[in-house]
């Protein structure tokens, strides 16, 4: 297959996750859909900011992701919207990501949803939640940076 592209059409992604969270690491993980669950992301009804991932006898699961039904489907295969999905990873990426989460007290939270080549994945964020004071130091330092870009363009128009 050398020379193929794989083609990514994004969902949606979770925006305050590098606000609240310090992520070191991202892993993909394929998530399992149900009925017309599929049909409901390719119309981006989705809902990721409550989203996190939860360890569960040894598998990982995907909790409080709202998925709306799907507009066209009848009431007979409908499922519950905010069930738990489970993810899919091979075993050595579960036992580290496991071992990581345990040791060093990071939570998973899921940074943005996505069609990788038809298929429906999910990428996790490896990292430990904020205090306050930290997102407030790290928006000014945003703004701050801003203000010397608009600055340095604006000397650069001259």
């Amino acid at each position: 297959m050398a020379g193929s592209k794989t083609s990514t059409k994004m969902i949606t992604s979770n925006r305050s996750a590098h606000r609240d969270f310090d992520i070191t690491e991202t892993f993909e993980a394929g998530i399992v859909l149900r009925g017309a669950e599929v049909k409901s992301l390719r119309e981006s009804k989705i809902q990721l900011n409550d989203a996190y991932a939860r360890f569960e006898s040894g598998e990982l699961y995907l909790v409080g992701l709202h998925i709306a039904p799907y507009s066209r489907a009848g009431t007979q295969g409908m499922v519950d919207q905010k069930r738990k999905r489970k993810l899919l990873l091979h075993r050595y990426e579960l036992d580290r990501l496991f071992s990581k989460t345990e040791q060093e007290h990071s939570q998973l939270v899921p940074m943005a949803l996505y069609f990788k080549d038809g298929r429906a994945k999910i990428e996790l964020g490896l990292g430990k939640g904020r205090k306050t004071v930290d997102k407030r130091q790290i928006i000014a330092k945003r703004d701050a940076d801003r203000e010397a870009r608009r600055e340095l363009a604006e000397r650069n128009r001259r």
